[in-house]
């Protein structure tokens, strides 16, 4: 069974990502709703956080494990692996999928993600691994504002706000490093216009997961979710992406 872990419902996009190439796998999926969100924690809230979600998802019958949160992704460190009883074949994070699809690219690259992500420097340590330069684009509000349901046009002026410090047509892709981005990503495109390229880094996740675990998690196409606080917003996204599990969500006392 493979477990997905995020700060809410961010990654469900990468859910929906992984079952769209591997529909007969099982998967429980636990969102920390309670602790959201994640992107202005320190790294020590955020290992803490991250070491309980994975032994509570080994506990409810997860195998392997993708961490959906690029917020964490620095903190899952060997020893962290190590405390947690996990090996490092059996967790597939964020970065390195996403970096590895630009390999080849030549593309000027924004990464936008939550102040976390950007303050640990991942994605900038990995790009400049494959010889790659990138801009970066914190935006401390906007998971936030999507985990409790921001209307539409909040959602819009949070974006447009923040690329109003980015010099126009100083990069051809957009990186949305946070799993919450793509549920309004109809707002980056609105705000972006047509020339700008907006990668949703689920799709390469989903691919590596794909690679690396099929058939080895083959199932029964069996879902589970978990959330620490109710939320309508996650309810929402849930009923819209997996109408047919929308009252399969358990809250965690």
């Amino acid at each position: 069974m493979i477990g997905i872990f995020d700060s809410g419902s961010g990654g469900l996009t990468v859910l929906r990502a992984i079952r769209e190439r591997m529909s007969g796998t099982d998967i429980v999926y636990f969102g920390d709703i309670k602790n959201a969100p994640y992107g202005s924690k320190t790294p020590a809230e955020l290992s803490h956080l991250t070491f309980s979600a994975f032994t509570f998802l080994v506990k409810r019958g997860a195998t392997s494990i993708v961490s959906a949160c690029n917020s964490v992704s620095s903190s899952l460190a060997v020893s962290l692996l190590d405390a947690g009883d996990i090996s490092s074949d059996h967790l597939i994070e964020m970065v390195g999928p996403t970096v590895r699809y630009f390999k080849h690219a030549d593309s000027k690259i924004l990464v936008c993600a939550t102040p976390a992500t950007i303050k640990s420097e991942i994605y900038q340590n990995a790009f400049s691994m494959i010889g790659k330069e990138i801009q970066t684009l914190p935006i401390p509000e906007l998971a936030g504002a999507i985990e409790s349901g921001a209307s539409d046009d909040e959602i819009e002026e949070i974006i447009r706000t923040a690329f109003m410090s980015i010099p126009h047509g100083s990069f051809s892709v957009l990186i949305l490093a946070c799993t919450h981005y793509p549920l309004v990503m109809d707002a980056f495109k609105k705000v972006l216009g047509k020339k700008v390229l907006i990668f949703d880094p689920a799709e390469a996740v989903a691919e590596r997961v794909a690679e690396l675990w099929w058939p080895r998690e083959a199932g029964n196409g069996k879902m589970t979710f978990l959330i620490s606080k109710d939320s309508e917003p996650f309810r929402k996204f849930v009923a819209e992406f997996f109408p047919e599990s929308a009252e399969k969500i358990e809250v965690i006392k």
